[in-house]
């Protein structure tokens, strides 16, 4: 009986699927992917520029939703200033300023940040150097007294900095052992050449690192740490004169000094297209870098190369991530990308893939770089401006995003008006306008090809396939010997 009981369920829910299904299909609102909505005009906070007789400028932005307040404080120098044969001495200067200020030591300063429950740190890159706070208004006074502290009286402490330089050359030695690092590393150096500010890395190597003094430290922080090469960006609970009083009282002493001129950089010109191979034996992965020297911030053809990348590499639906991830499963993501600073920085395409499909990852990317340089369809255009537009208001959903936008152009001198144009100058990119960047900046016949890998099962695989002449580097991009 209970056998037969059995069946007739079975009948039965066959008979009544169908039926169910299309029922499913009219009522479950989950069944078709949700259309893109039509971008709508962003519009930002009002931003006001103000500047202190010692130069400091200042940029205010009033956001009255929550009592917190951030400061960023932003330094118009990083890796680009440091003297020859001192590399990484930017960022270890940064990293030093949290660890002894005023009168207080690292643990005085640590012990502060967590009684006021603010949030302080410093960091330092290509072309600049910051410091940031967040606190909440009921403590901001008590903030700002530390953070002027750290900006204006770093003390540096001799033990401190000996713990920074050792934790350095560590991480440096480790990093050696990373095929990734491997590869960012050669593929900086052959771009833009070693003696290029942007053909080093900003952590430094261990022989520079090794010769850095706590002299070194002050005399760098003393040069570029002035009022008069430096903004102070406010978003927050402060009205505009409050903000202005409250920089004026922390930072209005702070003295201005002439500056250091820098040496113009001229990057390496680029060659014909190879392969640089960077041996990381018995690697399960190989490290790709494609690419070659891209443009400035300040170019006029911003909008269509952001919507040219977009399609290319820089989203998880674009050409090189459903090519190499979704359809050939060779990695977990291939992305490209143009790192535009107050100088041209690199365009460069990478992925880490398995080490078996070395060959065929290098002609599926030669394949997608030369496809972006034809007419982009229409749907593929307009669902990419969508996803460029859309997306752009998250940019600003928070104080720490706002002042983080602001921050990231103030080095390159472009108007701060230009965040409120995005969307716009998004909309009026043509598909025109994609194939003459792509056409003009990636270009699969001049570029820097870096592979980090098992050299020992790549290499003739990579020979195999023709793509470029090979060579045999270091993770300087320096040339070796083929035994």
């Amino acid at each position: 009986m209970r056998r037969a009981h059995t069946v007739a369920a079975a009948a039965l829910i066959a008979a009544y699927t169908p039926a169910l299904a299309l029922h499913a299909q009219a009522t479950n609102p989950f069944t078709a992917p949700p259309k893109l909505a039509t971008a709508r005009a962003l519009v930002l906070p009002k931003i006001v520029e103000r500047t202190l007789p010692n130069g400091l400028k200042l940029v205010i932005v009033e956001q009255h939703e929550l009592p917190i307040v951030d400061f960023t404080l932003v330094v118009r120098n990083g890796t680009e200033a440091e003297p020859k044969g001192k590399n990484g001495l930017a960022t270890l200067t940064a990293g030093l300023l949290t660890e002894g200020a005023g009168t207080r030591d690292a643990a005085a300063i640590a012990e502060q940040l967590a009684y006021l429950a603010i949030q302080l740190g410093a960091g330092s890159g290509f072309e600049q150097s910051t410091i940031r706070l967040h606190t909440s208004l009921a403590t901001i006074d008590s903030a700002l007294v530390v953070m002027s502290d750290v900006a204006l009286r770093p003390t540096f402490p001799e033990k401190s900095f000996a713990q920074q330089k050792s934790a350095r050359l560590t991480a440096l030695l480790q990093e050696a052992d990373r095929a990734p690092a491997l590869a960012d590393r050669a593929f900086a150096a052959l771009v833009f050449g070693e003696n290029h500010p942007y053909g080093r890395s900003p952590a430094g190597t261990s022989e520079d690192v090794e010769t850095i003094t706590r002299d070194d430290v002050n005399a760098f922080w003393n040069a570029w740490y002035r009022p008069n090469n430096a903004t102070l960006v406010i978003v927050g609970d402060l009205s505009v004169p409050e903000a202005v009083r409250r920089a004026t009282a922390n930072f209005g002493a702070w003295e201005r000094e002439t500056l250091p001129v820098l040496a113009k950089n001229t990057p390496a010109a680029a060659g014909a297209t190879t392969i640089y191979i960077v041996d990381k034996a018995k690697a399960p992965q190989s490290s790709f870098r494609f690419g070659g020297v891209g443009v400035a911030r300040n170019t006029k053809d911003y909008y269509p190369i952001m919507v040219m990348n977009t399609a290319l590499g820089g989203s998880f639906t674009s050409r090189l991530n459903q090519n190499l991830r979704e359809t050939k499963g060779y990695t977990y993501g291939a992305t490209s990308g143009f790192t535009m600073r107050r100088e041209p920085g690199a365009f460069g395409a990478r992925a880490e893939v398995t080490a078996t499909k070395t060959d065929s990852s290098l002609i599926e990317f030669l394949k997608e770089l030369n496809s972006i340089r034809q007419p982009l369809p229409a749907a593929e255009l307009a669902k990419t401006k969508q996803y460029l537009q859309l997306g752009y208001a998250e940019r600003f959903e928070s104080n720490t995003d706002i002042s983080g936008q602001i921050a990231a152009l103030i080095p390159t001198g472009i108007p701060l008006s230009a965040l409120s144009g995005f969307n716009t100058g998004i909309g009026a990119v043509t598909g025109a306008d994609v194939q003459r960047v792509a056409k003009q900046y990636v270009d699969p016949n001049k570029m820097v090809i870096v592979v980090a890998g098992d050299r020992a099962s790549i290499e003739a695989a990579l020979r195999a396939t023709k793509g470029a002449p090979v060579q045999i580097v270091d993770a300087r991009g320096r040339r070796l010997p083929v035994p």
